[in-house]
């Protein structure tokens, strides 16, 4: 299937930021959505709004830190359009402080979901791909996973761990399988918002501010990735502000 009319993509972390961006572009492109996030009320209201422009979606609880839960995910996209094309792994846990602050919680939920999370969805996702003899994997990391600065450790950890496991599954995918990274500069979310460290929030709040991209940028991004024909990988992208040094 070349282009994105018709493709069936999840997306995890879909009711807010990148996901919501990536759904509603998606889904003005033809896609069905199968969407996951924890907040439901916002994943009932981003289907109703896909709806009423015509699009297909559905939508069930996901923490991706639960692996059941993602194997629901996928299992629903198969029970409503009879397969799935794509799982865009887009969830993500930005708690990030200087590892003086010791919030030992935070960084551990931070591997739970970014590094987890993404081992979770390929658990559930691979061996239907396999099965269908095609599919394909976009996992949103972050260029953190190139350049590591105060207060990110943890984070910048993660998402390059994220690199390597998403590189080493690219290399085994095989020619049917398509496996792709993309990597968000500063983009104009909520990210900041999680930060429990007040100095932390109010400095990368600030950057925000000043340079930050829309969400829609990103989305963009992803979407030309997936509708490359099948027997092209764009293997990674980097999506940033001009201006963010």
């Amino acid at each position: 299937m070349v282009g994105i009319d018709g493709k069936v993509v999840a997306i995890t972390g879909a009711s807010s930021g990148i996901g919501e961006a990536t759904a509603l572009h998606l889904a003005g492109l033809g896609a069905q959505l199968v969407l996951g996030a924890r907040r439901t009320d916002r994943l009932t209201d981003l289907v109703a709004r896909i709806e009423k422009e015509g699009g297909a979606a559905v939508a069930v609880r996901t923490d991706v830190t639960r692996r059941e839960d993602m194997s629901a995910l996928v299992a629903l996209a198969r029970e409503r359009f009879g397969r799935l094309d794509v799982l865009v792994g887009n969830a993500g846990d930005g708690t990030i402080s200087p590892l003086d602050d010791l919030r030992i919680d935070e960084w551990v939920r931070m591997v739970d979901v970014n590094v987890k999370g993404l081992l979770h969805g390929i658990w559930a996702a691979l061996p239907v791909f396999r099965a269908q003899g095609s599919g394909h994997f976009v996992t949103v990391a972050s260029t953190a996973a190139f350049r590591i600065v105060p207060a990110m450790a943890v984070y910048a950890g993660t998402k390059h761990a994220v690199r390597a496991i998403c590189e080493g599954l690219r290399q085994e995918a095989g020619d049917s399988l398509r496996v792709t990274i993309v990597s968000p500069g500063v983009v104009d979310t909520a990210f900041a918002d999680a930060s429990s460290n007040s100095s932390v929030r109010a400095r990368v709040s600030g950057m925000r501010d000043q340079i930050a991209i829309s969400p829609h940028s990103i989305a963009r991004a992803i979407a030309f990735a997936i509708e490359q024909p099948a027997d092209v990988e764009t293997s990674e992208i980097v999506v940033r502000p001009t201006a963010q040094a």
